[in-house]
Order: C-alpha cells, then sequence, then structure tokens
C-alpha cells in the first residue's frame, strides 16, 4: 500500500523575496498533484557584530531588530497566503525557522532531502531568490520544479522529457515516473543538432520504451536551428501542449559559484513553464 507523497516549498523573506503570484502558483501545483505540501518559511537570524564606534552613527542592534521583526512577519504573511490558496485541504503543513542570510539555501537544500520533490517559486530579477533554488537543485539530491508566476499551470497531464540519452537525463526520467497518472501522456523530446547523439533515433527508442510499460507516448525530434537550447526545449514542449518539462541539471558548485550547463542556465534565465529539474 503505497503512502504519501510529500512535497517541499522552501520560502525565503530576507533580503527579498517571491511574488504572491509566484507561492500561489507552486501551492496549485502542489495540490493538483495530490501531495502533501510543507513549507518552511526563513527568516533572517542576523549576526550580532560589536561596532563601538559605529553605534555612535548608527542605531545597528536597533536595525537589526527591525530587520528580524520585518522578515518574520513576513513569514507570517507568506504562511497565510499559502493557507488561503490551499482551503480547506488537510495536506499543507507551515512552519518557520531561522536562518543566517547566506546560508538559507544549504538549510533549505538539508530539509529537502526529507520530501519527494522540492517546489521553487522562482523570479527572474531576484538573485537572492534564484540563489536558494539553485542551492536546492545541486544540493537535495531530490528532483526539483522550477514554477513561474504567470499561467495556472495545473494540472499536470502531459509531460516532456528533454532526453539525449545521457545519465543525467535517465535520472530526470525516473524521478518523474512518480508525477505520472492515468491519462498521463508523455513526448520524449530530443534537439537533434545541438550535441552528438548515440543516433539519430533515439526520441522514438524513448517513446516505445514508455509504452511497452502500459504509457502513452510520443516521439518529436526538434532542429536547435540557431536558437539557444533551452528556449528549442521550452517553446517545443509548449508547442506539444506538455505542462511540465523533465530535464537533467547540468552542473556543480564550488563554495557557492554555480558552474552550469547550457541549458540548465537558458532555463534558469528564461523560465516560460515548470520545470523539473533532476540532478
Amino acid at each position: 500500500m503505497s503512502g504519501a507523497r510529500l512535497a517541499y516549498l522552501p520560502l525565503i523573506t530576507y533580503p527579498d523575496t517571491v511574488s504572491d503570484e509566484a507561492v500561489a502558483a507552486a501551492v496549485r501545483l502542489a495540490l493538483s498533484l495530490d501531495h502533501e505540501l510543507h513549507v518552511t518559511t526563513f527568516s533572517a537570524k542576523i549576526p550580532r557584530v560589536s561596532t563601538p564606534l559605529g553605534a555612535l552613527l548608527l542605531d545597528v542592534p536597533g536595525m537589526i531588530r527591525v530587520t528580524e521583526e520585518n522578515s518574520r512577519n513576513q513569514c507570517q504573511h507568506l504562511q497565510d497566503l499559502v493557507r488561503s490558496h490551499a482551503g480547506r485541504s488537510t495536506k499543507v503543513g507551515c512552519h518557520s525557522r531561522e536562518s543566517v542570510p547566506g546560508l538559507t539555501g544549504d538549510a533549505a537544500a538539508t530539509e529537502a532531502r526529507y520530501f519527494d520533490l522540492s517546489l521553487l517559486p522562482w523570479a527572474e530579477d531576484k538573485p537572492v531568490v534564484q540563489d536558494l533554488a539553485q542551492a536546492v537543485v545541486f544540493g537535495a539530491g531530490r528532483p526539483t520544479v522550477l514554477v513561474p508566476p504567470s499561467g495556472d499551470w495545473a494540472p499536470i497531464t502531459h509531460i516532456a522529457v528533454a532526453w539525449d540519452g545521457s545519465r543525467v537525463a535517465a535520472r530526470a526520467l525516473a524521478d518523474a515516473m512518480m508525477l505520472i497518472g492515468p491519462g498521463t501522456r508523455l513526448t520524449a523530446l530530443t534537439v537533434v543538432d545541438e550535441k552528438q547523439l548515440e543516433r539519430v533515433d533515439i526520441a522514438e527508442t524513448l517513446a516505445e520504451s514508455l509504452r511497452r510499460r502500459g504509457l502513452t507516448a510520443t516521439a518529436l525530434s526538434v532542429p536547435l536551428g540557431g536558437r539557444p537550447i533551452a528556449e528549442v526545449l521550452q517553446t517545443s514542449a509548449l508547442e506539444a501542449g506538455a505542462d511540465l518539462l523533465v530535464m537533467g541539471g547540468f552542473g556543480h558548485s564550488r563554495i557557492r559559484d554555480f558552474v552550469l550547463g547550457g541549458a540548465t542556465k537558458g532555463v534558469l534565465a528564461g523560465l516560460r513553464m515548470p520545470v523539473l529539474i533532476s540532478h
């Protein structure tokens, strides 16, 4: 007998936060996937420093208190927002924890390991939000769904799998299998001239493998055509009618400096649909 599936939603409150629209989109997506949603709002815990000279000019302790209070208030706002969009659902739980700015991503990545997947509301113009997402993608060891604020992305009935036959693509497909329900369609999506592939028919080979498992799957091979790979993947998935794009995350971290592959970097820079990234 299978148990509940658990989704994790970490929300940062300092020095920036995501929009209410992005949070609402992530909540709707979690509930449409029939996952229990566990939300952590991170309030700022700013280390105290001794500044005798500075205290003559600025009330540093007072500024810290105000900042931390505002962060706690934002935590409460986000939790109220989650509950309002969840409605009467009993599958939502919220709690807050303190985190030192700059270390929130590591804390969220550690928490994410206890859940089936993470949902990350996205903001293209907020580097702190992006840092949090990248820390979870590359540090959790669990799949992460990036959720753009615009559009109604629920339910997920059609999944496009970015397929190049690589290990990370296979891992991403395996992670996405838990999201497949009765009636879910899949598209094996291959960009044929972006890199050297094992052979030209890998999209159809994957689609046939999925059909043998009783799934509804089709193959789609598209040319790069001089466009960025991330644009081709998302445009092709949307034109095929997919609700979710699944892809492997290429990259690694070096003391919080992230080195990303072209497709991963492009998707993070221009998110147009929910994207499950597995690393």
